[in-house]
């Protein structure tokens, strides 16, 4: 899942993109509002982590202007502040949820999978795909009740299709959510890790749920193959 982090503290903002990226998300990181208010305009996320005490622009003023043009990305406000109108204020401009620094970094990547349930795509704690299942807090993943471990991008990978099972997503798509925004290596590498699963999740058990869509991309079968 890809993941926008609009936070000026370089330190914390690192921790996060670092932290999430060891989850298997994909992060974009802007240091100040303009920056955070172009990225989360011009790109798709699943989640954005704002804080509201920004150089520039701040994180009010940010979420504001997403709603106002209608980009409903879920949002998880933080900031230092302490205080019931505060956190009114977030929630009103539009946010989805409201963190109070310092915070529990655990708490932070719950609320964040909480969010992403919560958009406008069903969004179960465990996805499945027939008999394949993944759950994204555990971080486990199983074919025919047998676990099979898989890579952080791997998981990734695959917590991405399974969110969008039965679609006909293009490389392109995959590579903006699964890799970093920034990414500027083979494009190929989609077709490496969509082989991994294969061998993985497909081969073993005489499934075919990974297809492959001719001029548009990958596909996972919404039946799980």
């Amino acid at each position: 899942m890809r993941v926008l982090v609009v936070e000026d503290e370089k330190a914390l903002a690192t921790g996060l993109k670092r932290g999430l990226e060891a989850e298997g998300f994909a992060v974009d990181v802007a240091i100040n509002g303009t920056d955070g208010l172009w990225l989360g305009r011009e790109n798709t996320y699943d989640a954005i982590v704002l804080d509201i005490m920004l150089p520039e622009i701040n994180g009010f003023q940010i979420c504001s202007t997403l709603r106002e043009e209608n980009i409903w990305t879920p949002i998880l406000m933080l900031t230092a502040k302490d205080g019931e109108l505060d956190e009114a204020e977030a929630l009103d401009s539009g946010a989805d949820d409201y963190l109070a620094k310092p915070f529990s970094y655990v708490v932070l990547l719950a609320r964040i999978r909480a969010l992403l349930r919560r958009d406008v795509r069903e969004r179960p704690a465990v996805l499945e795909a027939g008999d394949l299942k993944l759950d994204p807090a555990s971080r486990r993943c199983w074919r025919a009740d047998r676990e099979v471990t898989l890579t952080p991008r791997e998981f990734s990978l695959l917590e991405f299709l399974l969110r969008r099972k039965g679609e006909a997503l293009a490389k392109s798509e995959i590579l903006a959510h699964v890799w970093d925004f920034d990414f500027e290596g083979d494009p190929n590498i989609v077709e490496v890790y969509i082989r991994h699963l294969r061998e993985k999740l497909d081969r073993p058990f005489k499934r075919d749920a990974l297809q492959t869509v001719r001029g548009s991309g990958y596909r996972l079968d919404a039946q799980g193959g």
